[in-house]
C-alpha cells in the first residue's frame, strides 16, 4: 500500500525543519526525509538576525535558541587595524533588538527537538531518488536505509535539500546564475591571542589589502574567524590549517604576532560559492525553499536567515491553500516574494565591502571617506537595518494592496511592509505591543482610532460571518510620542507572517471587501 501524506519535505536542514514545524502548527500531516543519518555536526552559519528571530518566535522556536545563543550587541570596523567606526547593533520596534550568535548545528538540534515535540521525527538515512508531480499532488520515491525504494504520495512536495536539489532538477527548473571566480571564504573557530578587544558581545570587521575578515563571538567561548581572500589555488578543497588562518588574520589586522588556538571541537572550512536563483519556486504541487531555491556568498549567515524566513512565508500560505481557506494563487505570491527577496540579498552581498577583499585604491578611498561612509549616525542606522532584514518588504507583491489613508500613500507602514512592534492601547486603555496582537495561525485586522471612536470588532461582524475565523479584529490607538506611530483613521490587515497585506482608511469597507474577496474563500464554499 502506498503511504499518503499531506506534505513531504525533502531535506532536514534549518529550512526544512522550520517549514515542517510551521505546517504542523496548522495540523498538517508532514513527513520530513533526509539522506544523512542525523543532523549535521558542522558549525557553518553562526548568526541569526532579528527578522529570522521573529519568524522563529512565530513557530514557537525562538526561546530555546535565545537561551542557548549569545546576543551580539556591538560592532567595530577597522581599516589596516585602526578603529574607524563602532556600531550599536540594537534595532528598535522588535522583541529581538540584537542579532543572535549561535552555530548552525545547535540551531538544527533545537529545531529537531521542537519537531519531535510536535509529532514524528525526521526519517533519517532516506533519500528522495525520484519525483513525479501531477495535477492533484506528487509522489516521491524514497530509498531507505535498507536500500529499498518506497513510494510516498502527497498533496504537496517541498524541496529543501540544497544546491543539488533533486526536486528542482527533476522539474527542470533552471538554476540561473554563475560561480564566483577568484574568491574564496576561509573560516575557523578559534581563541585569539592578540591586542584587540575580546568582548563576548562584539563583532569586529577588519579590512586590509587583499583580505577582509569578520570576527564574531561564539556562545561557548572563542570566535568565528571568517575571511574573504583571492583564490590562488582554486583546486584546493582542504580546510585551512591553523597557520594558514593565523597568517590571514595577521594580514587583516596588521598584527604579525597574533596567535590562534582552535576551539574544541575544532572546525574550519574552505568554500567557493555561486550566485544562483531558481527561475521559479513553484511547479504545481512542488515548491522550493532554502538553498534549493537560491545561493550566494555566505556573508553573515544570510543564506540561513533567508531560508528561515522563506519557511515562515511558505508555511502559512501552504496551510491556507491546503485547508481550502485561500485560492492556490496564494502560493504563487510565495514564489514571487521569495525570489525578489533573494535577488535583493544577492545584490546587497555583491556590493558588500566585507565580501570584496580591497585593493590599495579601495583602502585609500575608504580611509578618506570613513567618517561619512562608516562612522556617521546615518551609516550606523542603515547598517543595522540592512543586517536585521527589517527593510526587506513585499510591496510589489500581488498580495499587497494600498488603498491609502489620510496620512498619504507613502507613509509607513505601507502594504507589503513588516509591521513594527510598536506600543499601542486597546479600546479599554490597556497598553499592548502590536506583535502581541498578531498570530501565525490567522490574519489580524488592526483599526487605529483616536480613543473616541465608537464601534469596534462588531463593525466587521459581517466579514467574520462570511469568512469565518480567518482574522481577528483589534481596535487600537497609537502612542503618539513613538516614532513611526500608525496614524488614527488607518486600517491594516496583517498577514500571519507579520507583513501588511492591506492598508486602507479605517472607514473604507469596500477596500477590505475587495481584498477579502480576492484572497479568501468564503466559509460556506470550503
Amino acid at each position: 500500500m502506498v503511504e499518503v501524506r499531506d506534505v513531504v519535505i525533502v531535506g532536514a536542514g534549518p529550512t526544512g525543519l522550520a517549514l515542517a514545524i510551521a505546517l504542523r502548527r496548522y495540523g498538517l500531516d508532514v513527513l520530513v526525509v533526509e539522506k544523512e543519518p542525523s543532523t549535521k555536526k558542522e558549525a557553518r552559519a553562526c548568526v541569526i538576525w532579528q527578522r529570522a528571530l521573529e519568524a522563529l518566535r512565530d513557530i514557537g522556536c525562538a526561546d530555546a535558541l535565545v537561551a542557548e545563543g549569545l546576543a551580539v550587541r556591538r560592532g567595530a570596523f577597522r581599516l589596516r587595524g585602526r578603529l574607524r567606526a563602532e556600531y550599536d547593533m540594537a534595532v528598535p520596534g522588535t522583541a529581538f533588538p540584537h542579532p543572535l550568535s549561535i552555530e548552525q548545528d545547535a540551531t538544527e538540534r533545537l529545531l529537531r527537538d521542537r519537531l519531535r515535540a510536535s509529532g514524528e521525527d525526521v526519517r533519517w538515512a532516506t533519500e528522495a531518488v525520484t519525483v513525479r508531480v501531477g495535477a492533484d499532488g506528487a509522489e516521491a520515491g524514497l530509498r531507505g536505509p535498507d536500500g529499498r525504494v518506497r513510494t510516498v504520495a502527497c498533496r504537496w512536495l517541498v524541496g529543501c535539500e540544497g544546491a543539488h536539489s533533486i526536486v528542482r532538477k527533476t522539474l527542470g527548473i533552471p538554476f540561473e546564475g554563475e560561480r564566483r571566480a577568484g574568491l574564496q571564504a576561509v573560516q575557523m573557530n578559534a581563541k585569539p591571542d592578540w591586542g584587540f578587544p575580546q568582548d563576548p558581545g562584539l563583532t569586529q570587521i577588519f579590512l586590509h589589502r587583499g583580505v577582509s575578515l569578520i570576527v564574531s563571538p561564539l556562545p561557548g567561548g572563542g570566535h568565528r574567524f571568517f575571511a574573504f581572500r583571492d583564490d590562488p589555488a582554486p583546486r584546493s578543497e582542504e580546510p585551512p590549517d591553523t597557520e594558514e588562518m593565523r597568517e590571514l588574520v595577521a594580514r587583516a589586522t596588521g598584527d604579525p604576532g597574533v596567535r590562534l588556538v582552535p576551539t574544541t571541537p575544532p572546525w574550519s572550512s574552505r568554500a567557493r560559492f555561486h550566485d544562483r536563483l531558481a527561475a521559479s519556486l513553484r511547479h504545481g504541487a512542488a515548491l522550493l525553499a532554502g538553498d534549493s531555491a537560491h545561493l550566494w556568498a555566505p556573508v553573515g549567515g544570510h543564506g540561513l536567515n533567508a531560508g528561515l524566513c522563506a519557511a515562515h512565508n511558505l508555511g502559512w500560505k501552504l496551510a491556507a491553500v491546503h485547508r481550502g481557506r485561500c485560492p492556490e494563487a496564494l502560493l504563487d505570491t510565495y514564489s514571487a516574494e521569495q525570489r525578489r527577496t533573494a535577488a535583493g540579498v544577492m545584490r546587497d552581498m555583491r556590493h558588500n565591502i566585507t565580501e570584496l577583499p580591497p585593493g590599495p585604491l579601495t583602502l585609500a578611498a575608504l580611509s578618506l571617506a570613513a567618517p561619512v561612509v562608516l562612522g556617521s549616525r546615518r551609516a550606523e542606522r542603515r547598517t543595522r537595518l540592512l543586517l536585521s532584514d527589517f527593510t526587506r518588504h513585499h510591496r510589489p507583491s500581488a498580495l499587497s494592496a494600498d488603498a491609502g489613508t489620510g496620512g498619504g500613500r507613502r507613509m509607513p507602514p505601507r502594504a507589503g511592509d513588516r509591521l513594527p512592534d510598536l506600543p499601542v492601547r486597546e479600546r479599554d486603555g490597556r497598553p499592548r505591543r502590536l506583535h502581541d496582537l498578531l498570530s501565525y495561525e490567522r490574519w489580524t485586522l488592526l483599526v487605529f482610532g483616536d480613543g473616541h471612536d465608537r464601534g469596534g470588532a462588531a463593525d466587521f461582524a459581517g466579514f467574520r460571518e462570511r469568512y469565518g475565523d480567518a482574522f481577528e479584529t483589534f481596535p487600537v490607538r497609537s502612542e503618539t510620542d513613538v516614532p513611526g506611530a500608525v496614524p488614527a483613521g488607518t486600517l491594516l490587515l496583517v498577514r500571519p507572517d507579520g507583513y501588511v497585506g492591506l492598508r486602507a482608511a479605517a472607514d473604507d469597507r469596500s477596500a477590505l471587501a475587495a481584498y477579502l474577496e480576492r484572497w479568501f474563500v468564503p466559509a460556506r464554499e470550503r
